[in-house]
């Protein structure tokens, strides 16, 4: 079994390790985009930054500090808004300016604090804004009839 394929599926302590490795590697990253000046005015960027890092991990499937196109549908899926392969792809290489298959978590947190309005940073706000909004009715939905069908 090779090492690739191995870590994938460990869980347990290996698991722990490996997340908590990449934790590290993301706050590394963190702490670079605090200490750049061009996002010196970017209002509450540390509250940001951490929000970034929880959902990148979220989304990292494979623990390696990069979300494929495997990633992307599960992540798109889970906010409710499926994609085609095609239109990942584009999303991958919209995010990455077409030089990768993945989208490394330097990428991400770029795009999200860039000024272009991205596919997948509009999701991303979405899905944040519509969290924090209403809270979803609870049950089942009241039943309808032909007539209030629009």
């Amino acid at each position: 079994m090779s090492v690739a394929f191995s870590n994938r599926f460990q869980g347990g302590k290996a698991f722990g390790l490996l997340k908590a490795r990449q934790e590290r590697r993301l706050a590394e990253i963190n702490r670079e985009f605090l200490c750049d000046q061009k996002y010196s005015d970017e209002e509450n960027l540390p509250e940001k930054l951490t929000a970034f890092k929880e959902k990148y991990m979220e989304f990292d499937l494979n623990n390696e500090g990069e979300i494929d196109l495997m990633s992307l549908k599960r992540m798109m899926e889970k906010l409710g808004v499926p994609k085609t392969h095609l239109e990942m792809k584009k999303m991958i290489s919209e995010v990455t300016g077409g030089v990768s298959d993945t989208i490394s978590y330097r990428d991400f947190v770029n795009m999200m604090l860039g000024k272009r309005s991205a596919v997948l940073k509009l999701v991303m706000m979405f899905e944040g804004k519509a969290n924090e909004g209403s809270s979803k009715p609870v049950g089942p939905p009241p039943e309808r009839d032909i007539a209030s069908l629009p």
